[in-house]
Parts: structure tokens; sequence; C-alpha cells
């Protein structure tokens, strides 16, 4: 078994402390395994949870260092948080002490600043340290701040803080056009509206997995959402929340691309039960299209009884490169979180395939540390690759790069490596799995902590 921490300290997730893996490659897995709750969902939902005064329970939290992180930050400020099995209560003060925010915690999350959504309703001035999370280039606040100066939010940055204050009277913001679908600032603008005592039309609105949870878990809280899952949200917004409630997040369907193509790059049988099928459908197209040969079993609902689940068994497949070239778009679009572990199954199929990350600066950059595992990835730009394959995967020793996915991409890729490979410092991966490395050691992976 793995040493991945104290659990009530880290939540399980392995805290900062570094760690490596040793990886003896070319072993065919086999088995099943399921996917463990979003990620992002559940970041999203203990940032909403300060808009309600009763206690929040979210069911079958993942354990993981982002989670931790926000977590730590909510104590700091006062909320009482329990684990009770896999499951999370938070129970909030009276009022939120936000002159104590555990800035160390606040800065290795770029999820604080959805704060600042539910913060502007009680709080006239307040202050959180800057964000923080991947090392993935630039990636500017400015949309958050057009959406929330419509509530009456305006911020000012000074010594490595987000220095806010709120107007006492604002108009209804009626419509907002969110200068950027992205996912976080979508988020924002819900958690600002929902408890504005109006209705308020978000337009051009993420319709991601994480957003639709939180539109679900809103209407627990009693706020009518209208439009979740579409690009125009509508919030029908409360002055006051105070209710004790329980919602489950859905599974991640990131995660579930990552088991998916742990199977593909191993030339594997797994079953990989519990996949989110509406947020991996065009990656299964994608790679359906390369020649993936895989099984596909009757949907179901997750326990929020709105999300679609299916269990999928990937079978071995001979691979061929697209013919065009792969590349995000926001939901329904290939998932930009998903984009990385295409550089693997592109190494695992006949011919070049061009990937364009169009969203971030560095990423690409860093999925060329599959070279070190015998991948042939040419750098186009910081935007763009070339891969080559397939290719003859041989153990090396790689030292993770800062940020998640790519690290995990290297991982699977020492899974397929001849001989022995190390990852060393792999605490970025605690950042958003759950005892990866021993989950994939039940299906038959070897490898082993140091």
């Amino acid at each position: 078994m793995f040493d991945y921490g104290n659990a009530a300290g880290t939540g399980g997730a392995g805290g900062d402390a570094p760690r490596h893996l040793r990886v003896t490659g070319g072993t065919t897995l086999s088995g099943s395994i399921d996917v463990k709750t979003s990620k992002n969902a559940c970041v999203a939902l203990l940032c909403a949870s300060l808009l309600n005064r009763g206690t929040t329970t979210l069911r079958k939290v993942a354990r993981i260092e982002e989670v931790n992180r926000i977590l730590r930050v909510l104590a700091s400020m006062g909320v009482h948080y329990e684990w009770i099995g896999q499951d999370l209560r938070l129970t909030p003060p009276e009022r939120l002490d936000l002159t104590r925010v555990d800035a160390d915690a606040a800065r290795r999350t770029r999820s604080i600043i959805m704060f600042l959504g539910p913060l502007l309703h009680d709080y006239p001035e307040f202050e959180l340290p800057f964000a923080g999370g991947c090392e993935l280039g630039d990636r500017t606040v400015e949309p958050h701040m057009v959406a929330l100066r419509r509530f009456g939010l305006s911020v000012e940055t000074s010594a490595g803080a987000y220095r806010a204050t709120v107007k006492d009277r604002v108009d209804p913001p009626g419509t907002i056009v969110l200068t950027e679908r992205g996912d976080t600032v979508t988020e924002n603008a819900i958690m600002a509206a929902a408890r504005f005592p109006a209705v308020t039309v978000i337009r051009n609105a993420s319709c991601n997995y994480m957003v639709q949870d939180l539109c679900f878990f809103l209407e627990h809280l009693g706020i009518r959402v209208e439009g979740a899952g579409t690009t125009t949200i509508t919030v029908h917004g409360r002055e006051d929340l105070d209710a004790d409630v329980d919602y489950a997040p859905s599974e991640d369907p990131i995660e579930a691309w990552s088991l998916i193509s742990a199977a593909i790059v191993t030339e594997s049988e797994i079953t990989v039960r519990r996949v989110p099928i509406e947020f991996t459908e065009i990656e299964l197209a994608i790679t359906e299209e390369m020649g993936l040969e895989y099984a596909r079993g009757p949907e179901y609902l997750a326990e929020n009884g709105r999300t679609r689940l299916a269990d999928l068994t990937v079978h071995p497949s001979r691979l061929r490169a697209p013919l065009d070239k792969i590349h995000p778009m926001p939901f329904p679009g290939l998932n930009i979180d998903n984009l990385p572990f295409f550089a693997l199954i592109a190494s695992c199929a006949e011919g070049s395939t061009m990937i364009h990350d169009w969203v971030y600066e560095n990423r690409a950059i860093y999925l060329t540390e599959l070279n070190r595992l015998g991948a042939r990835i040419r750098l186009l730009d910081p935007h763009r690759i070339y891969v080559d394959g397939p290719v003859l995967w041989s153990g090396a020793e790689v030292t993770c790069p800062p940020a998640l996915r790519p690290a995990v991409v290297l991982l699977l890729g020492m899974l397929r490596a001849r001989g022995t490979s190390e990852l060393r410092h792999i605490n970025v991966i605690h950042r958003g799995y759950e005892h990866l490395a021993e989950r994939l050691q039940l299906l038959g992976a070897e490898i082993e902590s140091f």
C-alpha cells in the first residue's frame, strides 16, 4: 500500500511532502475501476457552500489536495468541516472572519477566485490572496471582473491580493453577457446571482459538467435555475439561503478519460465504470475514428439524479492518426483538460497528428516531456505540437511538470514503457486524483512509491 499521508490532515492526498513513483512498464492491465466524483464540481460546491447559512453535506467527495486547500481556506475563515467517511459536512459560523484567510493555501489554488461571487453579498470590503494553481501561463481574471461588476463588485490588485469593495445599492443586473465562456467565470456569475433578489440572465455561459452540478446544487437550496446545460442560464435569486442541504456531485469526466487513456496506451481490456457519458462523447468519437474498439453499457443516472452515466469496456485496438487536427472547444466540444491525453494516444497511432492547445501558453511544451520515454513530439509553437507514432517506449527518469494533466500523461506513458521509470515530485497529481497510483496498481500496474 502507498503512504499518502494522514487522511485527516491532508485529505488523503499526500499534503506537500515530495513523493516519487517507480514504474515497471510493459504490463497489460485488466479488471474494472470506478470513476470518482468530479474535482472541479466539488471545488465549485465548496465555494457555493458560502452562500448557505445552513449545513451543507456533499457526498463522496474526492479526497484530493485541491479540495484540502479549499477546506484549509474555509476553516481559516471560521467554517467548521467534518469528514464522515467519504462525505463532507460544512457548517458556517454566524459571520466569517475574513481577516485570517490562510494565504498559503489560497495561493496554491486558482479556485479562490470563486469566493468573490458568494462573499460580495455580505461583506462591503474584503481581501483575498491572488489565485494560484497550475503553471499554465497567463489566465486573465478580467472576465470575472466584467461579470461581477454588474453586482456592484470592484477589485483592485496590490501586494499579492485582490482588494474588493461592493456598492451599497445596485440596479438589478438583468442580462449579463460573459466575455469568456469559461467554467469558473460562469460559476462566479451564477453564485453572485443566487443571492441577488432579482432575475439574472447569463448569456454565453459555460454548460460544462461542473456548472451543471452547481446549478443542480442551487436548486436543492431553493434557487430556481433555468437553462442548466445550455449557454443561457437564468437565475431567480433569493436574498437569504438557510437550509440543510444534502447533495451528491457527479463523476469526473477528466478522471474517466484518464482511465480510458490508461487502457488505450497499455493495450489492455479494462472496464471503466460510472463514466459521465455526455461529457466524454466527443473524445470517444475522435478515438473511435482513430480505430478504438470499445463496448458501451446501458445508461443510468448519477446520484444527483441528472447526470447520465455508462460503463465502458475498452479493448486493445490498432490506432491510426486522425485526418484533422485535435483541438479543444467549450462543451460540448472536446474538453480542454482531456486534450493532453491525446498526445499519449496519438503516440500509439500510426501516422502524424497535430494537437492545438490554443487555451494555454505553456502546456504543449510540457507534453514534449513524453519524448524522454521515446515519444516523437515536435513543438511547433507554444500552442501546437506534431505527434508521430507509433513509438518504442522506454523507461526514463522524469520530473513532473507543474501542471496536473501533463503529469498524469507522463505516468500513463510509463505504464507502456519497457523497463523501469521514475516519476519524481508527484505532488501535482495529488491536486486532482485520489490514490491514482494505488488504483492503477489494482488493475495490475507495477508501481511503487518512494
